[in-house]
């Protein structure tokens, strides 16, 4: 397939076009400026100037592709009305021609799960900061009736490679000593391997139209139990400064709300459906190892 991957620089967006090209797809990156049309190139993908804003661009891309993998998204205040505009034009353009898309949203649209371990079918509570995201999900899932593979993945807490938001606990360590976490830790947070993560879409191409599958591997963690490792990891020693969600609101805004959520997700019907297997070390492994 050729596959248009919007995100195709960003941390998830590369691992997925990495795994794309090793499977045998050709992709074709949408790219803001020349500096990221060299940086795809320099990667052997192929680039398509545009942006999350221009829908003609974006059109433009899904018309040529076989499939289309959503993986961008606006960091600006405006990102609901970006993000739903974006999606609605690519399903425009793939309109009658059954060709997969997939949606990326993410576990934040659960809210709290706390003892329960929540899956496909556990009804949302999102937090403020993506309250809009349940309306495109079933955007992208109602597409099957105009002739589009809508399928939608929620990655949970995403790790490795150097990135992610376990990263947000390592660099300030290095830096001041301590890792800070929202809440007292005690929260519980699902993770899963972003190389895991590209594997899984990869195999979403060739999921049924309708379908929403979590992007979750493993048993959920104390927070504070990976804020610890990532402290070590940073040489600061397991030192972790504990910030109430009030003041972390002052600071943060609403991303406080979705850092002390506390979610255990499962990822069994990725597995059951597709195939999937993670493989890669769990976050504490990898943390351990100093690979963040």
């Amino acid at each position: 397939m050729q596959v248009f991957l919007t995100g195709a620089t960003g941390y998830i967006g590369s691992a997925v076009a990495e795994a794309l090209r090793k499977a045998g797809h050709t992709v074709m990156g949408l790219a803001r400026s020349e500096d990221q049309m060299h940086m795809l190139a320099a990667r052997g993908l192929g680039g398509h100037r545009g942006d999350l804003r221009d829908l003609a661009s974006l059109a433009e891309g899904a018309r040529h592709a076989d499939a289309v993998i959503h993986t961008a998204l606006a960091a600006t205040a405006d990102a609901a009305q970006v993000d739903r505009a974006a999606v609605q034009a690519i399903l425009d353009e793939l309109n009658q021609f059954n060709r997969p898309f997939i949606y990326t949203s993410g576990c934040w649209v659960l809210g709290n799960t706390g003892d329960r371990v929540a899956d496909e079918d556990t009804p949302l509570a999102p937090i403020p900061l993506v309250a809009w995201r349940p309306a495109v999900e079933q955007l992208v899932l109602d597409a099957a009736r105009h002739g589009v593979q809508g399928i939608v993945l929620r990655p949970v807490m995403v790790y490795g490679r150097g990135g992610g938001l376990v990263r947000a606990f390592v660099e300030p360590a290095r830096q001041q000593g301590a890792v800070r976490i929202v809440g007292d830790g005690r929260n519980r947070w699902t993770f899963v391997h972003v190389d895991d993560l590209a594997d899984l879409y990869v195999r979403a191409l060739g999921a049924a139209s309708g379908t929403l599958l979590f992007g979750a591997h493993g048993p959920a963690l104390p927070v504070r139990d990976v804020a610890e490792a990532a402290s070590r990891a940073a040489g600061a020693g397991g030192k972790v400064e504990i910030v109430p969600l009030e003041e972390a609101r002052k600071t943060m805004g609403p991303m406080a709300d979705g850092l002390a959520l506390d979610q255990q997700i499962s990822g069994d019907r990725a597995m059951r459906l597709l195939g999937w297997r993670p493989k890669a070390p769990t976050v504490l492994e990898e943390l351990e190892n100093g690979v963040q």
